[in-house]
C-alpha cells in the first residue's frame, strides 16, 4: 500500500528497526546531528585524522602526558634570554646558578655585587652622625660616621678602624670648643695618617676633622689641610762626639798622653711628625804621626733643644805638652808639670765629660796621663805606669748595656830599657804604648767615642780616636721610617732604635 508523504511518524518506527544498512551513504547531514550528540564511544579508534582537526587546539585540550617525546623534533631551537619572561627566584632550585656565572668576590654587610659583575663597597652616601656626644677618654670609631667629641673634663684618644676601604670617611667635631684645653689624639693603629705612622694630636679650639682613607701609601688624609694639628711623641736620644787621638812622639825619650773621649749626652725630648731632624756624627781624631781632636756630634730640628756633644781632646805630644780640652780632656805627655786637658768643654749640665790625667818624668821613668772619660777623670801617670783612661758610661738605649766614651791610656817608658806598664784604655779606648807591649798606641773603637792610646818613644805613633754615634729610641707605633744616611734600624720591645754612625736625617 502506498504511504502518503509525511504520514510515517516516530511512533510508527519500531525500536532498532532502522539499521545502518537502511541508511543511504551521505544521507545523514550535519544539520540532522544535534549538539553534543556524537559521543566518544561513537567514534572508532583512529577515525579522527589530521584533516579533521581544526587550528584551535590549545594546551587546555591536551591531557597531561599525552604528547610523547617522539612528537618533539630531534633538535630544539636555541633558547635565549628573550624567551624567559617570567623567570623568578621560585623557578630556580637552590644551587642551580653556578658561582662562575657571578662576579668574583663575596657579598657581605658592606660589599655588594655591582652591575659590571664585580663586588665592591658602595660609594659613600653621606656621614651617619651619632646622636650621643662622646665624653669618654677613649673611643673606637666606625667608618662612615660623624662624632661629637666633648673634652670639657678630659682628653680623648680616638682609635681608628684597624682596616679601611678607599673612600671610607670619618668626621670629628669639637662639641664644647675645648680641644685647646684638652686635646684629641687620633691613633690610626697600623694604617698611615698623612703618609706616616703613629698618633697625631689636634688641639685647636672649635676644630672639625674630616678625614678620608686614600689607600695604604698615604692612609687617612684630611679633606682640607688647614690647622690639622701636630702629631708628637717622646723619644730617647744619645749623642756621643768623636774622641781625640793619642799623643805622638816629637822628642826622643818622651811618651804621649791618652786621647780624651768624645762628649757623652742623653736626653728625652718630644719629636714632632713631619719635622726633619738633622744628625751629625763626629769623626775620631786621626793619630799616627800627628794628633787631633775629635769632631762634634749633634742632633737638631725645629722644636727640639739641640744636643751637641763636643769632640774629645787629643793627648799631649811627647815634647812635654798638655792634653787638649774637649768633651773629655786628653792626657798630658811625660814631662814635669804637664797637665791633662779640661773636660766638659764647652760647659754643659749635666757634664758631658771629664779632665785628662797628668803626665810626669822622674829619673829614668817617663809616664803620660790617661785621657778623660765620660764617667771619670783620666788617671795620672805614676812611677813606671802610664795613666789609665777615664771610665766610660753604660747606657741601654739599644736594649743591652753598652759603655760609651772611655778615655785612651797614657804611654810609659824606662830609659834603662826595662819593661814599663802602659795605661789601659776604657770602654773601647786604646791602650797606651810601652817598652814591652808595643810602642804604638791602640785605636779607640769606632762609634763608641773612646780615645786613642798615647805613643811610646822611638818611632811610636798615637792611636786614632774612635768616631762618635747618635741614637734615637722611638715608639715603634710612631716610627716614620723616613731617614737618610743609612742608619741601622733595630727594635727592642715596643721601641725602634735608629743608630746613626754617619751623618743623616730623621723625619718624625
Amino acid at each position: 500500500m502506498a504511504i502518503q508523504n509525511g504520514r510515517i511518524s516516530t511512533d510508527d518506527i519500531l525500536d532498532l528497526a532502522i539499521t545502518t544498512a537502511k541508511i543511504k551513504d551521505d544521507a545523514v547531514e550535519s544539520e540532522k546531528i544535534g549538539a553534543n550528540e556524537v559521543l566518544t564511544a561513537a567514534i572508532l579508534d583512529a577515525n579522527v585524522t589530521n584533516a579533521k582537526l581544526g587550528t584551535d587546539i590549545s594546551a587546555a585540550k591536551l591531557t597531561a602526558g599525552t604528547v610523547p617525546d617522539a612528537r618533539f623534533p630531534a633538535t630544539l631551537p636555541a633558547l635565549n634570554g628573550s624567551a624567559l619572561t617570567t623567570l623568578n627566584a621560585t623557578n630556580l632550585a637552590s644551587g642551580t646558578v653556578a658561582t662562575a656565572r657571578l662576579g668574583t668576590g663575596t657579598a657581605n654587610s658592606t660589599v655588594f655585587l655591582r652591575g659590571d659583575s664585580t663586588f665592591a663597597a658602595p660609594a659613600s652616601t653621606g656621614i651617619d652622625w651619632q646622636s650621643s656626644v662622646v665624653t669618654a677618654s677613649t673611643i673606637t670609631v666606625v667608618a662612615g660616621r660623624g662624632y661629637w667629641i666633648n673634652t670639657t673634663s678630659n682628653t680623648c684618644t680616638i682609635t681608628l678602624p684597624s682596616s679601611a676601604n678607599v673612600g671610607d670617611e670619618l668626621v670629628f667635631t669639637d662639641f664644647a670648643r675645648t680641644w685647646n684645653a684638652n686635646a684629641v689624639t687620633i691613633d690610626p693603629q697600623t694604617l698611615n695618617f698623612k703618609g706616616g705612622s703613629g698618633v697625631i694630636t689636634f688641639n685647636t679650639k672649635g676644630q672639625s676633622i674630616n678625614i678620608v682613607y686614600s689607600g695604604a701609601t698615604q692612609g687617612w688624609i684630611p679633606n682640607t689641610d688647614t690647622n690639622y694639628g701636630t702629631g708628637s711623641y717622646s723619644a730617647d736620644l744619645l749623642v756621643v762626639g768623636g774622641a781625640g787621638s793619642g799623643g805622638y812622639i816629637s822628642a826622643a825619650g818622651q811618651v804621649g798622653g791618652g786621647g780624651g773621649a768624645g762628649g757623652f749626652r742623653t736626653s728625652t725630648q718630644t719629636i714632632s711628625r713631619s719635622t726633619v731632624y738633622t744628625i751629625t756624627v763626629g769623626a775620631g781624631g786621626a793619630g799616627g804621626t800627628s794628633n787631633n781632636n775629635g769632631s762634634t756630634s749633634s742632633i737638631s730640628g725645629s722644636g727640639l733643644t739641640t744636643i751637641t756633644s763636643a769632640g774629645g781632646g787629643k793627648g799631649g805630644i811627647a815634647d812635654g805638652s798638655n792634653g787638649a780640652d774637649g768633651g773629655s780632656g786628653g792626657g798630658g805627655a811625660s814631662a814635669s808639670g804637664t797637665s791633662g786637658g779640661s773636660g766638659n768643654t764647652p760647659s754643659t749640665s749635666p757634664s758631658q765629660g771629664n779632665n785628662g790625667g797628668t803626665g810626669t818624668t822622674g829619673g829614668s821613668l817617663y809616664v803620660a796621663g790617661g785621657g778623660g772619660g765620660s764617667g771619670s777623670v783620666g788617671v795620672n801617670g805614676s812611677g813606671s805606669i802610664g795613666g789609665n783612661g777615664g771610665n766610660g758610661t753604660s747606657n741601654s738605649i739599644t736594649g743591652g748595656a753598652i759603655a760609651y766614651a772611655g778615655g785612651g791610656g797614657g804611654a810609659s817608658r824606662q830609659a834603662t830599657g826595662a819593661a814599663s806598664t802602659a795605661g789601659a784604655g776604657q770602654a773601647g779606648g786604646g791602650d797606651g804604648g810601652s817598652e814591652g807591649g808595643g810602642r804604638t798606641g791602640g785605636n779607640g773603637t769606632v762609634n763608641l767615642g773612646s780615645g786613642g792610646g798615647g805613643a811610646h818613644s822611638f818611632g811610636g805613633q798615637g792611636g786614632n780616636g774612635g768616631s762618635g754615634v747618635v741614637l734615637l729610641s722611638v715608639p715603634t707605633v710612631s716610627y716614620s721610617g723616613a731617614t737618610t744616611g743609612s742608619p741601622t734600624i733595630t727594635t727592642d720591645g715596643s721601641d725602634t732604635i735608629i743608630k746613626f754612625t754617619g751623618s743623616g736625617t730623621y723625619t718624625g
